[in-house]
């Protein structure tokens, strides 16, 4: 009689399907301490393993699992030689050093998300060790195997505002439209955007992220937007244009609605300068650009 399969139990007919592993939200601080001055490294880090690793869920054979708890210890281990460039590359290196080490583990996919702090500054000059947070998180998602690796990158919780040259009109109405045309609103977002590069080496992961953050700034600026979906598009075709090494880019742009207030109950009048911020409904637009195959 043969064995059973490893992803089930001798006469079964329950199998186990798909399964990955790892540990999550792993706090990691490093401060780089120059004669001058300091800087700060505020990292979270997510590690997930899939793999060859059937006997422990269904015979609870361990002998083919590296504890969740070695996954956390291996990133502080490695942040004080190899924390010292791009998230991105120290992505590359814990899923490179993780494949090494778990024979088991045919993938592994590491996120990261850094969050930006900026320097305090007293009379002007920025202080050597004092910092306040900023917003606008650096992500980073390298994930790999023995013979590929691929790197997405992007900006998560970036809030921008524009108070004009942004409209809303001539869209479609039925019975049940209630919401007016507008030509001069407040445009405001969480901008949320995901992008891949077309090679993991040779590449200055810091200086295309920073690159490509300004390049979105720069274009939600420079026109005027008769919509959230074309400013959405307008945005990924300069990143694209501009940088040949992104492959797509993906937005997600929530709708932060910013509504005129009604104040002629007081007698007042309003002339687009008073606003009541909903939090919720909104209107999510999402949408990819991309280089035609």
């Amino acid at each position: 009689m043969s064995a059973a399969p490893k992803n089930t139990l001798a006469g079964s007919e329950i199998v186990l399907g798909p399964t990955n592993y790892g540990k999550s939200t792993v706090r990691l601080v490093k401060v780089i301490r120059g004669p001058d001055r300091h800087d700060v490294r505020d990292l979270t880090v997510d590690v997930t393993f899939a793999g060859d690793f059937a006997l422990a869920y269904v015979q609870g054979d361990n002998s083919a699992m590296l504890a969740t708890d070695t996954m956390r210890n291996t990133v502080y281990a490695l942040a004080p030689e190899h924390l010292v460039a791009s998230i991105e590359e120290f992505g590359l290196i814990l899923v490179n050093h993780f494949l090494s080490v778990a024979p088991a583990a045919n993938r592994v996919e590491v996120r990261l998300v850094e969050y930006p702090w900026s320097r305090i500054e007293v009379g002007g000059v920025p202080h050597a060790h004092s910092f306040t947070r900023s917003s606008g998180e650096h992500v980073a998602v390298v994930s790999g195997t023995r013979e590929t690796q691929e790197v997405t990158a992007g900006i998560d919780n970036l809030l921008i505002l524009k108070t004009t040259n942004s409209g809303w009109e001539n869209f479609l109405h039925d019975q049940y439209t209630t919401l007016p045309d507008a030509d001069d609103r407040i445009l405001a977002t969480m901008l949320t955007a995901t992008w891949s590069y077309a090679a993991t080496t040779n590449v200055d992961f810091d200086q295309l992220w920073r690159g490509v953050h300004d390049c979105i700034l720069t274009t939600f600026t420079d026109h005027y937007s008769p919509s959230v979906q074309h400013t959405l598009y307008r945005m990924g075709k300069a990143v694209l244009e501009a940088y040949p090494a992104v492959r797509k880019i993906h937005f997600t742009l929530p709708n932060k609605h910013h509504l005129v207030f009604n104040l002629a109950p007081f007698g007042l009048e309003n002339n687009n300068e008073i606003f009541h911020v909903t939090t919720d409904p909104y209107g999510v637009i999402e949408g990819t650009v991309e280089r035609r195959s």
